[in-house]
């Protein structure tokens, strides 16, 4: 597991970016994290490095947004108001990342390990933490499932040591 500390909203943009320098094409990125802890934020910074031009909002209501033009295809879901897991097979998300976009999950951990293989991005701003001036504090810990990110997890660590919590 890598754990950061985020002390800035720019921060978490470079954070942000360096995870999507590094996606390849049918990856998952799982985003978890209580009610404004930034996924949504993260979501933006994270389809920006992509190359993504159009505004990025949450998908809440629809569940799913499409944005096309950026480096990669992104797939960018919102599993808030998922009901029933049965629904995620309705969303077609494994069709979606096997077409080989890439796939960017809030409120992943709704539906446990169904979304299978990927990167776990959990972002917290905790209490004790508190804020800096206006900005508040982001603790991210990034783990992943399954064999996607093996071969890059290296990569993935060294590019992300400025922010290392250890």
């Amino acid at each position: 597991m890598i754990r950061l500390t985020a002390h800035s909203t720019d921060d978490t943009r470079d954070i942000a970016r360096a995870i999507a320098m590094l996606v390849r094409a049918s990856d998952m990125i799982v985003l978890t994290g209580e009610m404004g802890s930034g996924k949504t934020t993260f979501s933006q910074y994270f389809a920006h490095a992509l190359g993504v031009t159009e505004p990025v909002t949450s998908p809440t209501f629809n569940l799913l947004h499409n944005y096309a033009g950026g480096r990669l295809q992104l797939h960018h879901a919102d599993l808030y108001r998922l009901e029933r897991t049965g629904e995620l097979d309705d969303l077609g998300l494994t069709e979606l990342q096997e077409a080989g976009g890439v796939m960017l999950v809030e409120w992943g951990d709704v539906v446990g390990d169904a979304l299978g293989t990927g990167l776990i991005v959990k972002l917290a701003a905790p209490e004790d933490v508190g804020t800096e001036g206006s900005v508040t504090v982001r603790q991210i810990e990034i783990d992943w499932r399954g064999m996607q990110w093996e071969t890059r997890w290296d990569k993935l660590r060294a590019s992300l040591s400025n922010w290392s919590a250890s």
